[in-house]
């Protein structure tokens, strides 16, 4: 049994579907690994024994008769802390939330729920989700699975981790300017940031509501393939038939390939060798109007950002983490005026990537220019802090800014992932290529 902690999703959902596992045993198996686990409290903010079992049996008996609704029926899974559970605590990763409990799920949860999904628990995260480093010293830091010391990426880090050590199928977290690719990238996962709008965020704390979206974090590209469309309660799309033959893959020369760390680089250029070993073909191009959208980078997010926590934070600053009680007040010094401006800009800048990557099947880059930071030298150098956040956030932020559905997948190289970009509500045709890609990959 204990094999069945590090099987794909889709794997488990198989044998679930022959006989061969059943739903209850399966989820035994991973409370008992979680309760078991070191690591559990700084990975899982609450297990959910109860809620988990219920749905497990549920799973079982619609499994003998028979009657799954989903291919991943009776597989268990993480949900990061931010999306409501009915009856259970919701702190997105502050005390400023502390002793919330919802009434009602998530509708992503809830969709999750008809399918079938068992929720194991709810996962630790960057504090408001205000961080792609995954350092949060008040409510739990997940450790990275390829070095304890280091942060494990965020904001979805808990996420991310559960699924590397095993003690979760596959997770769901949200992703603001790369808080799913992130921490999938250092522990060596697949994740996909879908396009703005394209899940529902109904019942999920908001950090940015005009940036936050909802993506899986996941063992494969199948695996993700088969989350999105049970969180979005529609058929999975098949991803068997797509090759690397033919397709016209865009390295953006421009900011994405600076100041890489030593391992990234080298990651990134073997990753490309192996994709045009298979075929796929290859082509560089600038773009300068991007440095134009980071400078207005700062104006939406922070702007967006304050609107919405002002009131909590301000009436409780001291329990806040200071580097992101200093990232959240930057709002208060964006005027309306700029951030319509802002947002004019971006549209237009919008339209110009959309053309000139109209032609490729997708836009790639190193996921993160880094590799996972030291957790205590960020907790005691404010600069570096600051200087390592931006720059692990840099590479992902531009699907975010530019509107586009994108996919991190392992390089091979530790805590190094190749992010694929291609254009808004794209998904299916993502996927495709990220499954021939993992296979190149591989």
């Amino acid at each position: 049994m204990q094999d069945w902690l590090w099987m794909t999703a889709a794997d488990l959902g198989r044998g679930i579907a022959a006989g061969e596992i059943d739903p209850t045993a399966l989820t035994e198996t991973y409370l008992a690994a979680i309760d078991a686990h070191p690591m559990t409290p700084r990975i899982y903010a609450r297990v959910t024994h109860d809620r988990a079992r219920a749905e497990a049996k549920a799973a079982s008996a619609r499994a003998k008769a028979g009657q799954r609704v989903s291919p991943l029926d009776g597989v268990p899974i993480s949900w990061k802390d931010l999306f409501d559970t009915a009856g259970i605590g919701t702190e997105a990763g502050t005390k400023l939330l502390e002793g919330r409990v919802p009434t009602a799920d998530a509708d992503v949860l809830k969709a999750a729920t008809a399918a079938g999904l068992v929720c194991l628990g709810k996962t630790h995260m960057s504090e408001i989700a205000f961080s792609g480093l995954g350092l949060n010293p008040i409510m739990g830091t997940p450790p990275c699975v390829n070095d304890d010391a280091a942060v494990p990426g965020g904001s979805s880090s808990g996420a991310a981790a559960s699924v590397a050590f095993g003690l979760a199928a596959a997770a769901v977290g949200s992703d603001t300017g790369g808080s799913v690719r992130i921490p999938s990238a250092w522990n060596d996962l697949v994740g996909l940031k879908t396009t703005h709008g394209r899940l529902s965020v109904e019942g999920v704390v908001p950090l940015c509501q005009t940036f936050d979206t909802v993506g899986p974090l996941c063992r494969s590209v199948e695996d993700a393939g088969l989350m999105l469309a049970l969180l979005e309660g529609r058929k999975p799309a098949d991803l068997t038939a797509t090759s690397l033959t033919g397709l016209r893959f865009a390295i953006l020369d421009t900011i994405t390939l600076d100041d890489l760390r030593d391992a990234p680089r080298a990651a990134f250029q073997s990753a490309v060798e192996r994709l045009q070993a298979a075929d796929a073909q290859i082509v560089h191009f600038e773009m300068p109007e991007l440095h134009d959208a980071f400078s207005h980078a700062f104006n939406l997010y922070a702007a967006d950002s304050y609107g919405h926590w002002r009131d909590k934070v301000e009436a409780a600053p001291e329990k806040m983490f200071p580097q992101i009680l200093e990232r959240v007040r930057g709002g208060q010094s964006v005027m309306g005026a700029d951030y319509v401006a802002s947002w004019i800009r971006m549209r237009e800048i919008r339209k110009i990537y959309a053309a000139l990557t109209a032609g490729f099947d997708a836009v790639i880059m190193p996921t993160a220019p880094n590799l996972p930071p030291n957790a205590d030298r960020l907790l005691t150098d404010d600069a570096y802090y600051k200087s390592e956040n931006l720059l692990t956030l840099r590479n992902t932020r531009i699907g975010n800014l530019m509107g586009t559905a994108s996919l991190t997948l392992p390089t091979g190289v530790p805590s190094c992932g190749i992010l694929l970009n291609s254009g808004p509500d794209t998904e299916e045709h993502l996927l495709r290529i990220g499954a021939a890609a993992a296979k190149a990959l591989a």
